[in-house]
């Protein structure tokens, strides 16, 4: 079996969904993973699929017409699926007023302490009461081996400071 990584992007509309399941399905292709979403009149996301070695290229050949009809723009990556994760996972709640540079300031420290972005889920919102804008995100956090929870939890309440922002971290659910 392989194992394909799709990005699809596109005018929204509806169908979409229904066009490229189609195609996965008609190549006996397994819809197992996804996350898509309309942001900005636009529908993009990603899907991972699982299909016979035998099928694989006839589905990824049997997507251009998508592309040619121009409902989506299809990127399909052949993935090599990693070890499973037996390090400790988090995840990391943030909320606080919108402000540029939020994203790179905490993936910074993050990536100089060798911690894996594993899923991030960002977006903005009117705050309640002061008509500002919130921005809000949601992580989960791989830690390497020798980083200690504690260690990680200082870093990003040392941060959360400087950029005027709550930070929760927290054991995910399981």
């Amino acid at each position: 079996m392989a194992t394909l990584v799709l990005t699809v992007i596109g005018d929204d509309h509806a169908g979409l969904v229904k066009e490229l399941s189609a195609v996965i399905a008609d190549h006996g292709g397994n819809w197992e993973t996804s996350r898509m979403a309309h942001l900005a009149g636009k529908f993009a996301g990603i899907v991972m699929i699982t299909v016979t070695d035998e099928n694989t290229a006839a589905l990824i050949r049997d997507l251009a017409p998508l592309e040619e009809q121009g409902l989506l723009d299809i990127t399909a990556e052949l993935a090599i699926a990693p070890a499973p994760s037996e390090g400790t996972r988090l995840t990391l709640e943030l909320i606080g007023l919108d402000q540029p540079g939020i994203v790179r300031q905490i993936s910074d420290a993050l990536a100089v302490r060798n911690v894996n972005i594993e899923e991030l889920e960002t977006e903005t919102a009117a705050a309640p009461m002061d008509g500002g804008t919130l921005f809000k995100a949601r992580a989960v956090l791989g830690l390497p081996e020798g980083l200690s929870v504690d260690e990680l939890t200082d870093t990003l309440e040392e941060l959360a400071v400087q950029l005027m922002v709550d930070i929760e971290v927290a054991e995910p659910p399981v």
